[in-house]
């Protein structure tokens, strides 16, 4: 980092850290109420396993690796929000989700991060064009070529596999981002939570559409699919108590975003993007498990369970490099090798290293909440390197803040 931008950083720092620690303080005394109810919920129909010392040894287990379970209410079970007062977990909320998810894809090379200068009138423009006739947007390309391209999986080439996204990122991922959307409306006592956590989810989706077509004016069928089969295939799917208590306890699937952060100086938005992880236990073993790890790219490896709630994991997969036009609106990307190494309490992440040889960020490290500690403050910090190795910097100073501030070093 280059002396003026060191200085810069330090400035910032000093500006900045009297006024994060009271908003801190002020944000724990606000949510220390919901905190604290956090408790070790009995599960219905477990009054007669509970007295096989072996089943009662197992829910002890399960308690001590995925945390306490919070107490069921009125809408019934929580099956993706605990409100944990450390790791990505405690930064859950609305806004953030919105910034992650809506500007995710300008972390894939060759896309614009200014937010202020993206073409959201043309995005706009456009995207409500393809969705206002969708019939026209898929004879463009043909009903062929969008059944096999966007729907059903028929090819593993980055080509013709743009159905991969549809179902990881839009059914599986948007579908548990509603729910815990949901949840999180619920534990925040609002009345019609999922109403709201629709709206919430929404407005990501559509930000997100207006973001990918904001450099490109014509047909598309990528909007169409997105947003009138696989979003609301999601909502709906996850909607069911039986779903999300698959993919909740049985997959241990949670949400691992990045922290999201401004540099007021280059203009320009750092560090997003929306990420889940699932996990599923190896046979005959208490401790290890088959770990996946997806958003714009996806790694797949093992995890370790302590005795203690901390899991530590290692996994390699591909990133999305940047995109590829192809032809009539249609796009894809390239793939590029990605790996990464993950600490985790009770499933919430406290530290990850990612690599991935991108335009973006060739080594990204992000520390949660909960890891340094600076008096009664512990803010989210990131550090990432680019391929021209050039230095990105930037810390969460408040929990409830849905965005920090990062700084580079040119």
């Amino acid at each position: 980092m280059t002396p003026p931008a060191l200085r810069r950083l330090i400035v910032l720092l000093v500006l900045a850290l009297p006024a994060s620690h009271r908003a801190a303080r002020a944000a724990d005394a606000d949510s220390s109420g919901v905190r604290d109810s956090i408790v070790a919920a009995p599960v219905a129909g477990d009054s007669i396993a509970i007295l096989d010392p072996a089943a009662r040894q197992a829910q002890a287990d399960s308690a001590t690796r995925f945390g306490p379970r919070r107490p069921d209410d009125r809408h019934g079970r929580f099956y993706f929000y605990q409100g944990l007062p450390y790791g990505s977990s405690r930064l859950t909320n609305p806004l953030r989700m919105i910034l992650n998810g809506g500007y995710g894809i300008m972390q894939v090379g060759g896309r614009d991060n200014h937010v202020l200068t993206t073409d959201y009138e043309n995005g706009w423009r456009n995207l409500w064009k393809n969705l206002g006739d969708p019939v026209s947007s898929i004879e463009q390309e043909g009903w062929k070529e969008f059944v096999r391209g966007e729907i059903i999986p028929f090819t593993t080439s980055t080509r013709g596999a743009r159905y991969w996204p549809n179902y990881t990122q839009h059914l599986i991922g948007g579908g548990m981002s509603y729910r815990l959307m949901q949840e999180w409306y619920r534990a925040h006592t609002f009345e019609h939570p999922g109403w709201w956590a629709v709206s919430t989810i929404a407005v990501y989706h559509v930000l997100n559409e207006t973001i990918e077509t904001s450099e490109y004016t014509g047909w598309t069928t990528d909007p169409v699919a997105d947003l009138y089969l696989f979003d609301p295939a999601g909502i709906i799917m996850f909607s069911f108590d039986g779903v999300s208590r698959f993919f909740g306890e049985k997959l241990h699937m949670a949400d691992w975003s990045y922290q999201p952060c401004y540099d007021p100086w280059d203009k320009t938005i750092e560090n997003i993007g929306q990420n889940y992880v699932m996990k599923y236990p190896f046979p005959g073993s208490q401790r290890w498990y088959f770990m996946y790890h997806w958003g714009t790219h996806g790694e797949m490896g093992m995890s370790y369970w302590q005795k203690d709630g901390d899991c530590f994991s290692v996994a390699g997969g591909f990133a999305a490099g940047k995109l590829i036009d192809l032809n009539d609106g249609v796009r894809t990307v390239d793939l590029v090798p990605s790996a990464g190494v993950f600490w985790d309490r009770h499933n919430s992440l406290m530290a990850s290293i990612l690599y991935a040889n991108t335009q973006a960020y060739k080594v990204r490290l992000n520390v949660y909440p909960g890891v340094v500690k600076l008096g009664g403050w512990s803010p989210g910090m990131f550090v990432a390197m680019n391929r021209n190795e050039r230095i990105e910097g930037g810390i969460t100073f408040s929990t409830r803040f849905p965005v920090g501030i990062s700084i580079s070093g040119h």
